[in-house]
């Protein structure tokens, strides 16, 4: 008797599993195709938690700088962690490479926020990653 009962309930089970098939179906609408710009977006992901509250407190729009600003300074920084991941004693903190194009155009957003996090790890987690970077913001 309990075979029956197991074996009707997973006959039950497949049965209303193989009944969705087929519920949403896209399709290509050739009238409302419209050119789009190129649209990537990219993300910065940190492996900290702190830094998004940190963040959240010392960005300060009255203090902000220029795009190519952030730029140059990200390009020193990357190079830097890039440098410090290969090294035998640095290796535990500086392990995940940083992957930072010079010639990709990662928008005002991303490069302010990375900048924070190079002074993030600098100025709070006191883990120096470029001798002489800048030191006149106040965060």
């Amino acid at each position: 008797m309990k075979q029956i009962i197991f074996i009707s309930i997973a006959l039950f089970f497949v049965l209303a599993c193989s009944t969705q098939k087929g519920v949403v179906k896209i399709e290509e609408n050739k009238e409302e195709m419209v050119a789009v710009e190129d649209s990537l977006e990219y993300q910065l992901e940190t492996f900290d938690a702190k830094f998004e509250t940190w963040y959240a407190l010392h960005d300060n729009p009255s203090q902000y700088r220029s795009q190519q600003y952030y730029e140059n300074w990200n390009r020193q920084y990357v190079n830097a962690w890039n440098y410090n991941s290969t090294q035998p004693g640095k290796r535990s903190f500086f392990e995940p490479i940083v992957g930072y194009e010079p010639n990709v155009d990662y928008g005002f957003e991303l490069n302010h926020k990375l900048f924070y996090y190079f002074q993030y790890v600098e100025r709070v987690l006191k883990i120096e990653i470029m001798p002489g970077g800048p030191r006149s913001l106040s965060l």
